[in-house]
């Protein structure tokens, strides 16, 4: 933890440490942050369940997940709890930075293209109504948190009805082309927002599976 206060201060970032994931809870809402880092094994709290928190309180703060398991399993469930990306014990410091640096990147762009290019606060998508302004989504009566990158999908989905977006073109234009991941990510972003957006009655979802290819958004 000291060294990545020390390495992110050197580099001009505002830190603000919490010794685990109780601590972080706490400072959470007391400041606007730009980014919150986790370790997945934590003192009190797991990273997961710092994320898992977060994210019920609909806090669209990027999260960087930095974990000592390899395996697949443990990077999904991180996804799809809602973290936008991982790195994996041990690792550099510049590709630390170079992850910080997309991340914060592309936050500004979503904040950026969600002030630009909605009109209206809310549209529909499938069965459910989505509200740009809450990050909210209403689906048969229920209502369910959005994550900023739930949203940007979203929204690609929603002005490109019935085209068939690529994986490479949903990772440039929701991750941003300095991307260091895998289209793994994009598919548990696209399963998690099925989830909201379907109604459970439907046996099909609007977004279709174009495979070897990428996803079709198509209203029911």
């Amino acid at each position: 933890r000291q060294g990545l206060i020390a390495t992110l201060e050197s580099e001009g970032y505002e830190v603000r440490p919490a010794v685990d994931g109780a601590q972080a809870l706490k400072l959470y809402p007391q400041e606007s942050y730009d980014l919150v880092i986790l370790d997945v094994m934590m003192p009190k709290m797991s990273g997961y369940d710092v994320c898992r928190e977060l994210r019920a309180r609909a806090a669209h703060v990027p999260i960087l997940f930095l974990t000592a398991k390899s395996e697949e399993v443990d990077k999904v469930v991180g996804l799809k709890l809602g973290a936008d990306d991982y790195l994996t014990k041990p690792f550099g410091v510049h590709e630390l930075l170079a992850r910080i640096e997309a991340l914060l990147r592309r936050s500004r762009v979503t904040r950026q293209e969600t002030t630009t290019r909605s009109t209206e606060p809310r549209f529909q998508l499938g069965a459910a109504e989505i509200d740009r302004e809450r990050f909210e989504v209403v689906v048969a009566g229920e209502k369910y948190p959005l994550t900023a990158r739930e949203l940007r999908l979203a929204e690609e989905f929603f002005h490109h009805v019935g085209k068939v977006l690529t994986r490479d073109d949903l990772l440039n234009s929701v991750w941003g082309v300095g991307y260091f991941g895998t289209t793994r990510t994009l598919d548990q972003h696209v399963a998690q927002l099925r989830k909201k957006i379907d109604d459970p009655k439907q046996k099909q979802s609007a977004i279709t599976t174009v495979h070897g290819i990428g996803y079709r958004y198509d209203p029911v």
